[in-house]
């Protein structure tokens, strides 16, 4: 019979290894072929001939001298000749092959030829007994293998036979193996009862003897989950190559555990898988390499044999059916392991938001675009299109391409993509998907409780309550009074130097979750994970679309007593773990310090873990550990995270429970002064060999940062509020690729800040950062054909718990979307999603329960399955952490790409762990999800409230107010513009309200609001501030006045009102009854010449706006009588003799004055008056005698006289 090539195989370069057989083979290179067989025995073909040191029994024949045979560069090589008539003229040939009838060989080479050639491969022990099957070679180097299953017996041999071809040609062959494999077995056929050795735990045998009869028993529900049909002392060896084969039913088509291992602790397996029965016996054929070595037999009762086991209970009632069981050492290695992915469409198995986004990915090394349909569940077409090329997927390294479906959003279940023949796992569109995974994720934290009973709706999770002995528990070495681990305990891992507890020191911790799949307790690991359940509640406060009581008490599965206590059930479950942390916390007065020689007090301070002395196995329930139990020395990291979450649950329960609240905010301010007195006691790396994980961390700045965070936003207090800003991570760049673990817990502290109201000033600045820091997992999606927001490692590579790393960009982008209300952060939530629930490159969803095909076999010693809302760790393509599944599947040379580093087992705890700091973010993300409802659609904005135009005082303030719908929410800006002129911006003005002062200034101006987001822009009607007018009163009323003639007086008057009025003067004569205004009199002041035309005239001012006007009280001038005064004197002049001179003077005088001019001769010393010389001017002609004489006038009234100065007059 023949089976087809083997893939897995490593081919070589042929091209490199026959360079030398092109046109002839190299003189020397080979050995001329006789027909004369070598001692073949020396070379048993059932281990591999490599050629490594000869033919290895190899010997070729026929062909003449043209033929020859020999080791070319490790390969066994032949010079075959044209023109031979049958094709066993020319062969290579092994001699003394062993063959029986009815057992199964399986035959495996690697070949090349220099041309491409078709030549038979034989084995029997002489004609017509053989078997045989036809290999097409080609001139690369390939991998062959084939089956038979002779039905003759005797000694015999196998050959290539080469000739009767056309043209000369050189074949090669490599690491050929021949093998049927050493049975371990006693007794492979059942015959319808339990043979000697085999055990089935008691269970009842319902079949009767009878040869090639099954065996069937029936299997109660009961039973445990490792119990099953079992056969001890089996040799296995690390390295050797096995074949595991039956052939079995179950009436329920029940999938079991196929295991061979160990039978003692710790239960180390070589080989697992999980077997899907079918009704009908069926055959399955199974092959691995051992990573371990069992022997047959054990004197010691604590070293274990090896077995094989197939483990079936806690899988309901069935009847079990076997009819045989072979397990064979064999040669031949089985083929690398290559996932089952099932089909080429990857969807989201649960399925997509009406109104989200709808992803899906196809594997296809086409570059053509594919067509794909949408069908509904009865494959009617929905809707159609071409996929989108995407090239080659970095982490997953398959070529791959995109559909995007988001228009379609009728809602259903059943729905199926297909492109060509291949058709994705049915899947929904609808509203409502993650309203009970919300609850199922939570759900998962009461069954993994330490120190409680568990009783909850599914009977498969309850059991009695773990670790809550003391330390002298005749079964469980409990919690309740537990001493500190002491080098003793440790052995030659103890990892805490000079360390010890003081005598009699033990501490009662009974409480708090179970890590993972072990029964350890981590006091940073619960850090990170309560804060996230407490995030989830605390987020429904803040943010107006999360749903007010989805956390509402009564929602979870929690013990009866806190179902009903008014308490939301996820702060129930949070209290648990919080109140183990304050059991952990190191005593006032201990007397315990760092070491014997650094005598700081660890008073304050937290013990970093608390688990068993050593690794226990699987299938122990925690109330059945043997182990006893040990404090492990405190940690700054440790303390910094109680005082973070016991802080943030101070604020959370102070509604609930002030008692409580006040105990927290106690244990949280003294745990952060104690790690500031003691901030570098790290957990080493090395104490994680015995018992449990090392959670070792060397840098607590982001512990110290978030916890002064939380204590900030508890107590407002300016000491943690200064630790907050002074902090390095305050404004760093904390947004790694991997987003955010136990160890790097910066992002809780920021996202808190952000979302939690305060008084920080720093507050919009972090806001910012957290809406930054989620634009970078945006772009880092984009790239990504499945859909994750994790772009892996700077290379690519996929760590430890990389499904944690998913779910928190995920939450990183929530936080951005509840801050922003932007569309594209919800959406990428959602898409993300995809990832997690099958659209990824095993077409594998990680989350227990939800999709078609789904992790069910985490790593855990007793929640098997896993509860629905489980997720598993995911990928990790990280070598120097896996575990021996992992190696064992993926042996050095072997390679998987990151994406494909998993395998859904519970021995595989490197990639298949479930832990509580993995399902407290997948339950934070379901429940962002679940209140998206349909989904986020990008809506532009709309006003819903227009700005109206008001009237107000001046001096008032005035407010406009408008508002827009739209998603995301739009921010708005204001602007104001004169009437008539162009809108600006008013700075600072980005609330829905705008309030301005009335002034004259912005009396008449339009406001309006423009709302904007990526969505579009909507710009509101435009509202007018007006100034309500006031009538003018007069403030200032003109007084009379009076001046000498010639003088000025200046009025005042004025008034208030708005707007401002404008003033204009009247005056009223003497006599008359009319008042007229004074031309170009408008200012407040008026200036009045005295003359005898303004004396007795009245004035008066006229204030005037739109208002009305307002008229002051008169005021008079008058003229005041006085003695003349001269305000003009004659000037002195030189003239012509001949020429008229005219001097002048102005007097002022009420009454009049009488004017006398005066003159004095030149040599004269006495003045005489002008005859007829009594006016203002005196004119004269001027002669020589006149020439020095000097002129002067004097005015008189009845008040006095007054002179003029002199004027000199010069005639030439």
């Amino acid at each position: 019979m023949v089976s087809s090539k083997y893939p897995w195989r490593a081919p070589r370069s042929g091209h490199a290894r026959t360079a030398s057989l092109v046109g002839g083979v190299a003189a020397g290179a080979l050995v001329i072929g006789v027909a004369v067989a070598p001692l073949a025995a020396a070379d048993p073909l059932d281990e591999v001939h490599d050629f490594s040191d000869g033919t290895q029994g190899w010997y070729g024949y026929g062909g003449g001298p043209a033929m020859s045979t020999g080791v070319v560069d490790g390969e066994l090589c032949v010079v075959v000749p044209a023109g031979t008539d049958e094709p066993w003229d020319v062969a290579i040939q092994h001699d003394d092959i062993d063959f029986a009838a009815g057992d199964r060989y399986t035959v495996g080479f690697t070949a090349h030829a220099t041309s491409p050639v078709t030549v038979n491969l034989r084995g029997g022990i002489g004609y017509p007994d053989d078997v045989a099957s036809s290999v097409s070679v080609g001139t690369e180097t390939d991998a062959y293998s084939f089956t038979w299953e002779p039905e003759f017996s005797g000694s015999g041999n196998i050959s290539f036979q080469l000739g009767a071809q056309a043209q000369d040609y050189t074949l090669c062959i490599d690491d050929f193996v021949i093998d049927s494999g050493q049975e371990l077995v006693p007794d492979t056929t059942f015959d319808g009862v339990l043979p000697d050795g085999w055990t089935n735990d008691g269970w009842t045998v319902t079949s009767e003897a009878g040869e090639g009869e099954p065996l069937c028993f029936e299997v109660p529900g009961t039973a445990g989950t490792y119990a099953g049909l079992v056969l001890n002392g089996l040799p296995i060896e690390e390295g050797g190559n096995y074949e595991l084969t039956y052939t079995a039913s179950a009436s329920n088509g029940a999938t079991i555990r196929t295991v061979v291992g160990e039978n003692a602790a710790p239960w180390r397996t070589a080989f697992v898988d999980n077997t899907e029965l079918s009704t009908d016996l069926t055959e399955h054929a199974l092959a691995f390499t051992s990573t371990f070595t069992f022997p047959a037999e054990s004197a010691d009762p604590a070293v274990g044999v090896g077995q094989v086991a197939l483990q079936m209970g806690a899988r309901g009632d069935f009847t079990f059916c076997i009819t045989s069981l072979s397990l064979k050492k064999v040669a031949t290695p089985p083929p690398p392991y290559e996932p089952d992915t099932r089909g080429p469409v990857r969807v989201n198995q649960l399925g997509y938001l009406t109104n989200g986004p709808k992803n899906a990915t196809v594997v296809s090394e086409s570059a053509t675009p594919l067509a794909w349909q949408l069908q509904d569940a009865s494959h009617a077409v929905v809707a159609e299109g071409e996929a989108t090329p995407a090239g080659v997927d970095p982490t997953s390294q398959l070529t791959v391409q995109t559909i995007d479906f988001s228009d379609v959003t009728a809602a259903g279940q059943g729905y199926t993509l297909v492109v060509g023949e291949d058709r994705s796992d049915p899947f929904a569109i609808g509203d409502d998907l993650y309203e009970q995974f919300r609850y199922d994720a939570l759900n998962y934290y009461y069954p993994v409780r330490s120190g409680i009973a568990v009783d909850v709706p599914d009977d498969r999770y309850d059991r009695p309550a773990g670790h809550v002995d003391g330390p002298d528990g005749a079964v469980n070495k409990g919690d309740q009074d537990v001493a500190c681990l002491t080098a003793a305990d440790d052995g030659a891992s103890w990892s805490y130097g000079s360390w010890t507890c003081p005598q009699g020191y033990s501490l009662d911790v009974v409480g708090g979750w179970y890590d993972a799949g072990d029964h350890g307790k981590y006091v940073v690991n619960g850090g990170i994970s309560v804060a996230q359940l407490m995030s989830a509640y605390e987020r429904t406060l803040h943010v107006d679309h999360a749903s007010d009581d989805a956390f509402a008490d009564g929602t979870l599965d929690v013990p009866a007593d806190e179902s009903g206590n008014g308490v939301p059930d996820v702060l129930d479950e949070a209290r648990w773990e919080l109140e183990f942390f304050l059991a952990m916390q190191v005593p006032a007065g201990s007397g315990m310090t760092v070491s014997d020689t650094d005598d700081r007090s660890l008073d304050g301070l937290v013990h970093h873990k608390i688990h068993d002395v050593g690794w226990t196995g699987l299938d122990l329930l925690p109330s059945a550990d043997p182990q006893q139990r040990r404090l492990h020395r405190p940690s700054t990291a440790a303390t910094l995270n109680l005082a973070a979450t016991a802080a943030q649950g101070a604020r959370l329960f102070r509604a609930y429970d002030a008692a409580f609240a006040d105990e927290l905010l106690e244990a949280a301010e003294t745990a952060y002064a104690a790690a500031q007195r003691v901030p570098d006691l790290y957990a080493p790396a090395s104490a994680g060999a015995n018992g449990g994980g090392p959670y070792d961390d060397a840098d607590v700045s982001d512990e110290f940062y978030w916890a002064a965070a939380e204590l900030y936003l508890t107590t407002a207090a300016d000491e943690y509020e200064a630790d907050v800003l002074a902090s390095e991570h305050a404004d760093d760049d904390i947004w790694t690729r991997g987003a955010f673990s136990w160890g790097a817990v910066a992002a809780l502290g920021r996202m808190d800040l952000a979302t939690v109201p305060s008084e920080l000033p720093t507050r919009a600045a972090v806001r910012a950062s957290v809406v930054e820091g989620a634009q970078k997992y945006l772009a880092w999606q984009q790239a990504e054909a499945f859909g994750t927001a994790y772009p892996g490692g700077e290379d690519l590579s996929y760590e430890w718990g990389s499904n944690s790393m998913v779910l928190n960009t995920q939450v990183i982008l929530a936080t951005a979307y509840d801050l922003t209300g932007e569309p594209a952060f919800a959406a990428a939530v959602v898409e993300s999603m995809d990832y997690l629930l099958g659209r990824n490159a095993l077409n594998n969803s990680y989350v227990t329960g939800y999709g078609t095909t789904f992790s069910s076999h985490q790593h855990s010693r007793w929640l098997v399955p896993p509860m629905p809302g489980t997720v598993a760790g995911g990928p990790n393509s990280k070598r120097g952490t896996w575990d021996p599944v992992m190696n064992g599947l993926y042996p050095e040379g072997h390679e998987c790409a990151p994406q494909l580093c998993y395998v859904d087992s519970i021995e595989a705890w490197s990639v298949n762990e479930l832990t509580i700091n993995w399902n407290a973010p997948l339950a934070w993300v379901v429940s962002f999800v679940d209140d998206l409802g349909a989904g986020v659609t990008a809506q532009a904005p709309v006003v819903t409230t227009q700005p109206a135009s008001v009237t107000v005082a001046l001096g008032a303030k005035a407010t406009f107010t408008a508002a827009a719908s739209g998603t995301p929410a739009p921010t708005v800006t204001w602007q104001w513009r004169a009437p008539g002129g162009t809108w600006k911006t008013v700075a600072g003005a980005t609330s829905p309200s705008l309030t301005v002062t009335a002034t004259a200034a912005t009396d008449g101006r339009q406001y309006r609001a423009v709302f904007t987001s990526s969505a579009g822009t909507a710009t509101s009607d435009v509202a007018t501030l007006r100034v309500r007018a006031v009538k003018p009163v007069v403030t200032t009323h003109p007084a009379s006045a009076s001046a000498a003639l010639g003088r000025k007086v200046t009025l005042r008057a004025d008034a208030s009102g708005y707007p401002t009025p404008t003033v204009r003067w009247q005056q009223q004569r003497p006599g008359s009854s009319t008042w007229t205004d004074v031309k170009g009199a408008t200012s407040r002041t008026l200036v009045v010449a005295v003359t005898r035309a303004t004396d007795g005239v009245r004035y008066r001012a006229v204030f005037t706006n739109r208002a009305g006007s307002a008229t002051s009280r008169a005021a008079k001038v008058t003229l005041v009588r006085a003695a003349p005064r001269f305000v003009d004197h004659p000037d002195g002049t030189t003239v012509r003799a001949g020429q008229k001179v005219t001097l002048s003077a102005t007097v002022l005088a009420y009454p009049a004055a009488t004017l006398t001019w005066y003159v004095k001769a030149p040599g004269s010393s006495s003045w005489k008056a002008v005859p007829g010389a009594t006016g203002t001017r005196l004119t004269l002609v001027a002669s020589r005698s006149l020439d020095g004489a000097q002129y002067k006038v004097v005015a008189r009234n009845a008040l006095g006289s007054a002179w003029s100065k002199a004027a000199l007059l010069r005639v030439r």
